[in-house]
Formats: C-alpha cells, sequence, structure tokens
C-alpha cells in the first residue's frame, strides 16, 4: 500500500524555506519504515527536500482557479492511474476532505494532519464540518492535546479516530552543548508572536546585563527577509539599544540549530495560542533554557523544564530573565532540564505515525 502525502500550498518542500509543516514531514519521512512507499506531492519548487519522493506541481494556468484544489486534483489524478490503495495524508487544509473524496475512483484511507486550530480554519470551523469531517475520514492527527480538544469542541462523543501526534524534531548532537551568553528569540516578526515583549523585556535588563548578547532571529513571513513596517520598527528600536542587541532576520532551519546550541536562554512570548510550538521542542533538543508565555501546546511541551508565564507581559519576562542571568546555578538546573527530558525525537514519533498507518494497513 503506497502513501500519499499531500501539502499545503503555501509550504515549500525545501531545505532553506521549509516551515513548520514541510520540516515535520520531512523529519517523519526520514525515518519511516514505509519511506519507499511514500509520496508528497506539493507546489514545484527548486532542490526539494528528499527529491525521490516529491511530486513537483506547477501551478495552475488559470490564476482565479484555487492553488490547494489544483495540486489535490494532481494528486488524486496520480492515485487514480496508479490503481493501488493507499493511505492519502492530508495536512492542515480541511476543506480539502470532500473535494478528494469526490475525486478518488475507488476507497482510500484518508487522513487529515491538523496543525493549526480547527475552529480558525476553513472546512472545521463549526460542529457540523468537524462531524463531516469524522465520517469521511479514517484518522485526524493533532499535533497537541490543545488541538484534539478544540476539534472535539460541541462533540458530545470521543472520537477514537482522533489522535495527539506531536510534531517531532531530530537531535543532531550527543551531548550538551557548550553555552555562550546569549538570549534568543526565534519566530515570526509579527505581533502574536510576541517579538515587542522580548524587544521590550531586553531593554529593561540590558545596561545590568553587560556580558550579555541578544538577538532576534525571523522575519514576518517564513523563508523572506522583506521587513514590513511593524518588523522595521522592532528592528530599529531593538538595535538602538546598543551592539549587543541584533536581529538577523530569517534563517533556515539548519543555522537555527546551531545558535540554538550556542545559546543559554530562549524566550517565546507568544500572545496567540500556539497549536504545538516547534522552536520550543527545537529549543529542549538543543538543551536551552526556557521562558515562555503558558498558552496553546507550549505547556504540553514544555512542562515543568522551563518557565511558563501566565498573561505575559514584558515585565514578567524581564524579571525572569535577570533572574537566570543573575544566578548561574538556576539557569544551569534548567538548561539541563530542557537537555535530560526532550522526548519527541522524530524517530520516536515517525515509529508512533508508522503504527496508526499499520493499523489502516491491517483495517482495510
Amino acid at each position: 500500500m503506497n502513501i500519499n502525502i499531500l501539502l499545503p500550498y503555501k509550504e515549500k518542500f525545501t531545505k532553506d524555506k521549509a516551515s513548520s509543516v514541510s520540516i515535520t514531514v520531512s523529519n517523519n519521512l526520514k525515518y519511516s519504515k514505509f519511506k519507499k512507499n511514500i509520496s508528497v506531492y506539493g507546489q514545484s519548487v527548486e532542490k526539494p527536500l528528499f527529491v525521490k519522493h516529491f511530486i513537483g506541481i506547477k501551478k495552475p494556468w488559470n490564476l482565479l482557479k484555487s492553488k490547494n484544489l489544483h495540486n489535490a486534483l494532481k494528486m488524486c489524478q496520480k492515485i487514480n492511474n496508479d490503481n493501488k490503495p493507499s493511505i492519502i495524508e492530508i495536512h492542515n487544509r480541511p476543506y480539502l476532505i470532500e473535494y478528494v473524496k469526490t475525486k478518488l475512483r475507488s476507497s482510500h484511507c484518508l487522513t487529515l494532519f491538523l496543525h493549526n486550530d480547527p475552529l480558525e480554519m476553513r472546512g472545521s470551523k463549526s460542529v457540523k464540518e468537524r462531524l463531516d469531517l469524522l465520517s469521511n475520514l479514517d484518522k485526524v492527527y493533532c499535533v497537541s492535546k490543545y488541538i484534539k480538544k478544540r476539534f472535539l469542541e460541541g462533540i458530545s462523543h470521543e472520537s477514537k479516530k482522533v489522535v495527539v501526534l506531536y510534531n517531532g524534531v531530530t537531535r543532531n548532537i550527543k551531548k550538551p552543548p557548550k553555552k555562550k551568553k546569549q538570549v534568543i528569540f526565534v519566530g515570526r516578526i509579527v505581533p502574536e508572536k510576541g517579538v515587542h515583549l522580548f524587544k521590550d523585556a531586553i531593554k529593561e535588563i540590558y545596561e545590568f546585563s553587560k556580558k550579555w548578547e541578544f538577538v532576534i532571529i525571523g522575519s514576518p513571513k517564513l523563508g523572506i527577509n522583506k521587513l514590513d513596517n511593524f518588523s522595521k520598527k522592532i528592528k530599529t528600536d531593538f538595535e538602538k539599544l546598543g551592539p549587543r542587541a541584533k536581529m538577523i532576520g530569517f534563517v533556515n532551519s539548519t543555522k537555527i540549530n546551531k545558535i540554538m546550541q550556542q545559546s543559554s536562554i530562549i524566550v517565546i512570548p507568544s500572545i496567540w495560542s500556539e497549536p504545538f510550538g516547534l522552536v520550543a521542542a527545537e529549543a529542549m533538543s538543543n538543551g536551552v533554557a526556557i521562558i515562555s508565555s503558558n498558552v496553546g501546546g507550549l505547556p504540553e511541551i514544555i512542562g515543568k523544564n522551563g518557565i511558563l508565564i501566565d498573561n505575559i507581559n514584558s515585565k514578567k519576562i524581564s524579571n525572569f530573565l535577570m533572574d537566570l542571568i543573575t544566578n548561574e546555578k538556576l539557569l544551569e538546573n534548567y538548561k539541563k532540564k530542557s537537555w535530560n527530558n526532550f522526548n519527541l525525537n522524530s524517530k520516536n514519533i515517525s515509529s508512533v505515525l508508522d503504527r496508526h498507518r499499520k493499523s489502516l494497513f491491517l483495517k482495510n
């Protein structure tokens, strides 16, 4: 049986521009025991990850046509031509489920991966839409308990079809790395990520922490280092603090991991409810002490291994930063907690996904 994975059109399945969905799919593919039977469908890109498994789809000639529907149709045509039973894994586009089902000539296992709040996504906002999804799907994978709870909101029965599958992260080092006195923010430079809170917190402690460096890593849009008015102001205000405060823009996941390996502290000041918190998992894999807002899926990932802040603001961040910066023993304790209790290894998560796939194989 084949496994066909459909990415959202906006995803770029390349090393330099991969965002969370592409990174997760790539990590799962790397370790899957079904790897030789997996095909990943997405927008055509140069130098795709796993080139032997990737099927790039060119834009539709009709510019008014939905690119996600176009890619879904192309995948269905390929599956129909192959005429083999398969598992179809659709990522983060609930509204495509019914469309895909109508375009397939024979029965296949149909599954959906939810990386964002289903109550804010087309095709899963209402209870009726989510009940329809349950009737059409063989499995719904949620990246956190928080997302599972959101999906089942208003649904009276606990469906066995809905399961939690955390995103996996690859740990590339075998022992805790040597750190320097560096505090970082990693994420899109947008208000909901709380980057302005990070900037204001650093302003409060900058003169009291002369041996420390502070870095903002990110841009408004993933993979594009073009600043809008909000991010320009963040950069200007942040770098005005002095030469130890820098904003370096978007970098790929490989470089982010190298920066994390050197960094002592990361601040994740999200205002919105993060569905999962890939940055938190990556930070733990690199032994970074974490200060984070206590929202969405973040507390599931961090647990007691970092500092979680209710109703986060810049003053609370600066207070906790000063605690860590001025107390070496406390800082080392949080770095060790982060390193020792990292359990979202990609190999293990891929194995869990493969077990679900196998159960669907046997069921069908």
